[in-house]
């Protein structure tokens, strides 16, 4: 079955939850995927950048990775995150984390060495390569400083066996048209924007890998499907209350917006790793003010 059928709909980049030692709860975490499935997402992505990955220790990560296997127990997919900005060290990645059970892996371009077009290519190459499991790519220039161009993500879908899919989140819907309209057939691509995610499907992206999902799972689910199904109408519905969240959650950083929400829905602790720090008063007190509408 091709990632285009299995990863069809809303899949969640799952936070990291911690104690008030920072230490992480997986206590919570449990809740937070009970609570997610609960919701209807279609799946589950574990150590994506929104589980705060630049501050989790390797072997975090490792028992991040089991403990969610081991608690999903088969009811959804689940997608591991694994992407990083030295090559050599990612391939080790794929070879030391548990990848058994992942329907795929996650891999954000790499950041901050800002490689040219040709050496985003020869990365995710190289990685697919090495890779157990099909990569999804994960464009996100707002965080990495270099776009991956449509004709370099179209070029890796035609050329790279393992290269499967795509999470596009550079915001640019012409870049998005082009990639719908140059990739295979049964090329999976998502949206990487919950704010622009119900436009960007009814433009042809097979759903969203979401943050917002974390908050309101059953409401961005039911969204996705209402578009994916051409019900614009029902979509829009759903939509147009939660333009409000996007705007809050994103307004200081990712993710101590969505854990903001978390915390006031009573499913985490409103604790973060430095260097983020959790939302200034005034923002966590409209989040408080939306959530009592």
């Amino acid at each position: 079955m091709s990632l285009k059928t299995q990863l069809r709909g809303t899949g969640v980049a799952l936070v990291t939850p911690f104690k008030k030692d920072l230490s992480v709860d997986f206590d919570a975490l449990g809740k937070v995927i009970d609570a997610m499935i609960a919701g209807g997402v279609e799946y589950l992505i574990t150590l994506g950048t929104t589980g705060e990955t630049p501050t989790l220790e390797k072997q975090e990560k490792k028992d991040i990775v089991n403990y969610t296997f081991e608690k999903v127990a088969g009811r959804v997919p689940v997608v591991v995150g694994v992407g990083g900005n030295n090559t050599a060290e990612l391939i080790k990645d794929l070879s030391y984390f548990p990848l058994e059970k992942a329907t795929a892996v996650l891999s954000a371009a790499p950041y901050y060495n800002k490689p040219s077009q040709e050496g985003i290519f020869q990365h995710y190459k190289a990685v697919a390569e090495a890779s157990p499991k099909p990569i999804i790519l994960y464009n996100v220039p707002g965080r990495t400083g270099r776009n991956m161009s449509a004709a370099t993500t179209v070029r890796l879908a035609h050329e790279v066996g393992n290269v499967a899919g795509m999470k596009e989140a550079s915001g640019d819907m012409v870049q998005c048209m082009e990639i719908l309209r140059d990739v295979p057939k049964d090329f999976l691509v998502v949206s990487g924007d919950d704010a622009l995610a119900m436009a960007q499907i009814a433009c042809g992206m097979d759903g969203v890998i979401s943050v917002a999902a974390n908050a309101f799972p059953k409401q961005f689910s039911d969204m996705v499907r209402a578009v994916l199904n051409s019900d614009m109408v029902t979509a829009k519905k759903l939509n147009d209350p939660l333009l409000k969240a996007y705007d809050l959650m994103f307004a200081e950083n990712n993710p101590s917006g969505v854990k903001a929400f978390m915390f006031e829905q009573g499913l985490i602790q409103n604790e973060v790793r430095l260097p983020v720090v959790p939302l200034s008063g005034g923002l966590h007190d409209a989040i408080k003010k939306y959530l009592g509408k």
